[in-house]
């Protein structure tokens, strides 16, 4: 499954930088936040004057990534985990989805090549015709992205969070009928009293129901937490 992870999106955020204000690129482009142009099609034309803020910026960024997402995923034909997609979309992002769609690195993983495919992606280093240390930098960033493996929670810890959750579970199982026992209990108690002492037992009863429930809140909430 190719999604955009989070090592992808902080990659192309350090290399793209963030910019508030629109400028022109050396190409003559209006650009604004973490590169985004007009010719993306997010939502946003750049244009002199224009300011926005990083979390709008970020949000622009992660639609634009989606578009170019759909333009290089049909090329590619071999199975691919998120870490060497998340490298193959920052390289489309830097240098075009036509130029990655052409490139040796796709040539390669496709034909099942991967540490050539590695290699290939440092190959896009140039700019005019000269090397440049930001594009340096930023291939091997890529590369290292693109050959990072996957983590897999091990057994133990897949285990100890099934345990976790069934003692969650059962606790609030005990708790629920505990509060339907004592209401049980209550109702019985209720019915041999008179119309005043009802009305005020009812009232504890209620401020009881009230307060278990709160703390069952605050418990859920320390839980998803991470709070045991």
């Amino acid at each position: 499954m190719m999604e955009i992870n989070q090592d992808t999106l902080d990659l192309i955020k350090e290399f793209e930088g963030f910019r508030a204000k629109a400028y022109k690129c050396p190409a003559g482009v209006w650009t604004i936040g973490y590169g985004t142009t007009a010719a993306a099609g997010v939502g946003i034309e750049p244009k002199a004057g224009m300011t926005i803020t990083e979390d709008e910026a970020e949000d622009f960024l992660e639609k634009t990534l989606e578009q170019f997402g759909q333009q290089i995923k049909p090329a590619i034909t071999a199975p691919i985990n998120n870490n060497e997609y998340g490298a193959f979309i920052s390289l489309a992002y830097n240098i075009g989805p036509g130029a990655f769609r052409k490139s040796s690195a796709l040539r390669l993983f496709n034909a099942g090549d991967k540490a050539g495919a590695a290699k290939s992606i440092l190959m896009w280093n140039k700019a005019g015709g000269k090397v440049l240390n930001g594009l340096v930098r930023r291939r091997e960033a890529e590369k290292k992205l693109f050959l990072k493996a996957i983590e897999i929670p091990d057994e133990e810890e897949i285990s100890s969070k099934h345990r976790t959750s069934l003692a969650q579970s059962k606790t609030m199982q005990a708790s629920t009928l505990d509060i339907a026992t004592k209401a049980g209990a209550g109702v019985t108690a209720l019915a041999a009293l008179d119309g005043n002492a009802q009305y005020i037992v009812l009232g504890f009863l209620g401020l009881s129901v009230l307060f278990t429930l709160w703390i069952m809140r605050e418990r859920l909430q320390k839980w998803a937490g991470g709070i045991r």
